[in-house]
């Protein structure tokens, strides 16, 4: 593979984007949403209710389990250790926005080239199968992360000046940086490899996006599972989950080139 031609095909995808703002405004939407939800659940529903978030004896039982395990909730009293703990947990929406995003435009690079029948003169091109895949997928991959980049620091941004003190700094640990640096890109760009894949053998957009409920599902039920108490994914499993995710994605690289058949999209255009 060459690295200037993937730059230039990048390059090529991002500016059509760019023209689209209707391509970025769900992934913009998704991330406002997971942005505010937890301070509604948080700081807005205590208020309102005039009760503590700790007199629910469920979480307070998952509260304590996880203090063992959740690097920081040891240190802070009972109220702060909870609402450290949901604004931990809810950093999962992070992951599971940016997917749907990334997702859609990855299913629109191929799908929407091949109806507009603009996909046929790339492939006659000299660019290998791999260089265009994986072009496809970090150029549809590198704006979702930037809105997610941006939506996380105005989260970390407001629960400091929303929760009590010695919250925001549990949400800046080696945890979170393993749960959104590692987990959460190699679980994006697993899902558009997937994507890229099943795009070049349908002709529905809908069809490609229905992938990501494949990596959606076992993220959102993690984060059910934990708030439930259910269990607590500690770093040591985050890490094993980040490592599981990248060697997935370099298998799909090899599954994603020997279906994409550009021989066949080219004959049997439809």
């Amino acid at each position: 593979m060459k690295a200037d031609r993937i730059v230039v095909l990048m390059g090529k995808e991002l500016r059509e984007f760019r023209s689209s703002p209707a391509a970025i405004a769900p992934v913009i939407l998704l991330v406002v949403v997971c942005t505010v939800l937890p301070f509604v659940v948080v700081i807005g529903i205590p208020r309102m209710t005039g009760q503590s978030i700790t007199s629910d004896r469920v979480l307070q039982h998952v509260v304590s389990l996880a203090r063992g395990r959740v690097p920081g909730l040891g240190r802070l009293p009972p109220d702060a250790a909870a609402q450290a703990f949901l604004f931990q947990q809810f950093l999962l929406l992070f992951l599971v926005a940016p997917i749907f995003g990334a997702v859609s435009l990855a299913a629109y690079s191929v799908v929407g080239e091949k109806q507009g029948r603009t996909l046929e003169p790339l492939l006659t091109s000299p660019m290998s199968t791999s260089e265009i895949l994986l072009a496809k997928v970090l150029a549809s991959f590198l704006p979702s992360l930037a809105i997610e980049l941006a939506g996380v620091c105005i989260y970390v941004l407001l629960v400091g000046a929303t929760a009590l003190p010695g919250v925001t700094a549990t949400l800046v640990s080696v945890r979170s940086v393993i749960l959104l640096g590692l987990v959460g890109p190699f679980a994006s760009l697993t899902a558009l490899q997937m994507t890229i894949a099943v795009s070049s053998r349908v002709n529905d957009a809908r069809s490609a996006q229905q992938i990501a409920v494949l990596i959606v599902l076992p993220l959102v039920l993690m984060l059910i599972g934990q708030i439930a108490g259910a269990f607590i994914v500690t770093t040591p499993l985050l890490l094993l989950l980040a490592l599981a995710l990248a060697v997935t994605w370099i298998f799909l690289i090899w599954l994603s080139e020997a279906l994409f058949e550009r021989e066949t999209i080219l004959t049997r255009w439809k």
